[in-house]
């Protein structure tokens, strides 16, 4: 378990998540229901796409990065709800849904990251023009497009000792070091032409070219990369050097702060990166930390299993967990964890090693205490605490931190590969206006 998804469910208050709404009953009372574009067999309005664009621009205004032409945004946002109506299709097709109870949790846990009372949180949303129903399916659809993500592709990522090793050995000077990186993709079909991939390079040569004479990156980026940071101005944020390709960190490794890399190919197309900023992180072990051996039980919340029935399983287990039935027979039955087949055994944990609900729960535990239900993004755990300890982190810490980071690599470019392959199998056509 790591805090990924807690981190990413907390960009939706800041505008970063889709935001959908029931364009049908708005369409027919404002005059703006004809369709935009038809994708597979379902339809996505004009008003959906001009309900979006308005998001769109109000995040880059927030962000203080002026907005490319409307046309350029429509078409970004088109783009964005193909991909994204597509993946709802899917999951439709895989009987996969997200029940009320679900997206209730998930707004409370949003405000919670913000530090907000759930009403001020609607509040802020409806004064950025997102009213209650709207919010709500926004969520509900990014939290299927991350359950299909678990299941098609962060599932099937694996990251051996070997590629731990390979890390160690070709960081180099780039060991303990983060970069601070935006960047501009142009992406290169594997099938496009020796044309199209010239025309493409020309492209970011260009881009460089303007660059290096005063252009700004952070507009540049907005109005044409094709990464999904792209309506950031092509901010990356920090990135250590293990979750960075090898050939970005080469390139990198060359540059101060402010300068711009050379045109990068990559299997995705080409990149421009321009580093801001980089910093050292200590390589010791570090001071000492309150550790703790615990093992778990897990009831993952699923379309099979909805949160209120998880529940009722989770407290019928906790009562046969104190009344004495044996911890480690009870995960291997019903533990929903990769650790069932330990017992639930999750080994010596460290602060930051599982989400807040997990390690606040865990914290408050005495020696052998079997825990009530802990809610958290991956389901309701039922917790008991074998060990604990004070010390310093293990050496073996510094693989396990390698190892984290190349899944989340590994697991980030795979489900951008995922992500072109579901828009290029689905038919899409074009109505109205041109996209």
């Amino acid at each position: 378990m790591n805090n990924r998804k807690v981190r990413a469910a907390a960009w939706l208050f800041a505008g970063l998540i889709p935001l959908w709404i029931n364009a049908s009953a708005w369409g027919q009372a404002l005059g703006l229901n004809r369709i935009a574009v038809i994708v597979n067999d379902e339809a996505i309005t004009d008003l959906e796409v001009k309900q979006r664009m308005t998001q769109a621009l109000s995040m880059l205004a927030e962000r203080g990065i002026a907005a490319p032409g409307t046309d350029v945004v429509r078409r970004q946002v088109m783009e964005q709800m193909i991909v994204e109506r597509a993946g709802q299709q899917l999951a439709k097709d895989m009987n996969m849904r997200i029940d009320d109870v679900a997206v209730d949790r998930a707004i409370d846990q949003i405000a919670r990251n913000n530090q907000l009372e759930r009403d001020e949180l609607l509040r802020r949303a409806a004064a950025q023009g997102r009213d209650l129903a709207s919010f709500r399916e926004g969520l509900r659809s990014e939290m299927l497009m991350q359950r299909l993500r678990e299941r098609e592709v962060d599932a099937r990522v694996q990251v051996s000792e070997a590629d731990v090793d390979a890390v160690l050995s070709s960081l180099g000077a780039s060991a303990n070091t983060e970069y601070q990186l935006a960047q501009i993709l142009i992406r290169v079909p594997e099938t496009a032409s020796s044309e199209q991939v010239e025309r493409a390079r020309a492209r970011m040569i260009a881009f460089r070219q303007q660059l290096a004479t005063g252009a700004n990156f952070a507009q540049l980026a907005a109005a044409n990369s094709e990464a999904a940071e792209a309506s950031a101005g092509g901010d990356l944020g920090w990135r250590a050097a293990e979750r960075l390709p090898t050939l970005f960190v080469r390139e990198i490794e060359k540059l101060k702060p402010g300068q711009l890399s050379q045109v990068i190919r990559s299997a995705a197309g080409f990149h421009l990166l321009r580093l801001n900023d980089l910093r050292q992180v200590s390589s010791a072990a570090g001071p000492p930390v309150a550790q703790w051996r615990a093992r778990h039980i897990l009831f993952r919340v699923s379309e099979t299993l909805p949160e209120a029935e998880a529940l009722r399983r989770a407290q019928d287990v906790a009562a046969r967990l104190k009344a004495g039935e044996d911890f480690a027979e009870l995960a291997k039955k019903n533990s929903a964890d990769g650790s069932a087949a330990k017992g639930g055994d999750l080994g010596w944990l460290l602060p930051g090693d599982t989400v807040p609900e997990f390690e606040r729960a865990l914290s408050r535990l005495d020696l052998k205490e079997i825990s009530n239900p802990v809610r958290s993004p991956f389901g309701i755990h039922i917790i008991e605490v074998l060990e604990k300890r004070t010390d310093v982190p293990p050496i073996e810490r510094q693989r396990a931190q390698i190892k984290q980071a190349l899944r989340e690599r590994k697991a980030e470019e795979a489900y951008d590969t995922w992500l072109q392959e579901l828009r290029d199998r689905a038919y899409v056509e074009y109505r109205g206006e041109t996209n």
